[in-house]
């Protein structure tokens, strides 16, 4: 009865690589390959904060490349703000605004998957990879959190998903920030920008839809961070810290991250 009950976990595990492989070839192919280079002509109108951002970004003329594979090696959180409790974490994300994203990450005994695809999301992490430790899924809650995600990387990771269109718009807030909104599927989602001087964003900020919180209700709350170490990638400058390479037609980059 050990043994088959062994089995039985091992198989299921495979099932959630398997679903979250699945899930990562659906967003490259939902993402598909650049069609069209920036020109600075689309973001005219734009608020003056918003321009600046893209013209730092994106250099003229590079594909406008709406999928990014990133390799993340660092710190992660598992304690409290008192104790953080910081241990070492690896992970690999394929990031496809606004249709979603998969975050594999592994943390000493810990291991598993973050994801939202455009109708479902999950949290599935593994203790030795044999004992399920959190599962969350097919939660509407947990989906609008999941989306308030995807959007708050793309201001770091995917810029040209924020290029006005179908599903984006812009606002201006003042003279250093901009507010990009994003309407996907039954899900809407605000980010606002603040950017230096010579466009280099600095913050980023959405309100998230989450219940970390000591009442653990579900509720909009400040999310994001201050943003440094910018690096150029393909004719685009993204957020790095330790090395990047380019991948045939999308961007690959492997930054390092301390908290996610």
């Amino acid at each position: 009865m050990l043994l088959l009950g062994l089995l039985g976990l091992a198989s299921w595990r495979w099932l959630d690589r398997r679903a979250d492989d699945l899930a990562r070839k659906r967003l490259m192919k939902v993402a598909g390959p650049a069609a069209a280079a920036f020109d600075p002509a689309m973001i005219e109108g734009l608020p003056e904060p918003a321009q600046r951002y893209f013209l730092y970004m994106i250099e003229p003329g590079a594909p406008l490349r709406r999928a990014v594979e990133i390799e993340m090696t660092g710190e992660i959180e598992f304690g409290t703000k008192e104790r953080p409790d910081y241990r070492p974490m690896s992970a690999r994300q394929i990031l496809a605004p606004p249709h979603g994203m998969v975050w594999r990450a592994k943390a000493g005994s810990i291991s598993g998957s973050d994801g939202a695809t455009p109708d479902s999301s999950w949290t599935r992490f593994w203790l030795f990879g044999l004992v399920p430790v959190v599962r969350v899924s097919r939660n509407d809650d947990h989906r609008r959190s999941a989306f308030g995600r995807v959007i708050a990387e793309a201001a770091l990771w995917a810029p040209a998903s924020l290029l006005p269109g179908e599903n984006v718009t812009w606002a201006p807030l003042d003279a250093t920030s901009a507010r990009a909104i994003v309407r996907f599927g039954e899900f809407t989602q605000a980010v606002d920008i603040t950017v230096a001087e010579d466009g280099r964003p600095i913050r980023s900020l959405i309100q998230r839809w989450s219940n970390e919180n000591p009442d653990k209700v579900f509720r909009e709350q400040p999310f994001g961070g201050d943003m440094s170490e910018f690096r150029t990638f393909g004719g685009y400058r993204l957020r790095h810290g330790s090395r990047a390479a380019i991948i045939s037609a999308r961007t690959r980059i492997f930054p390092s991250s301390r908290r996610m």
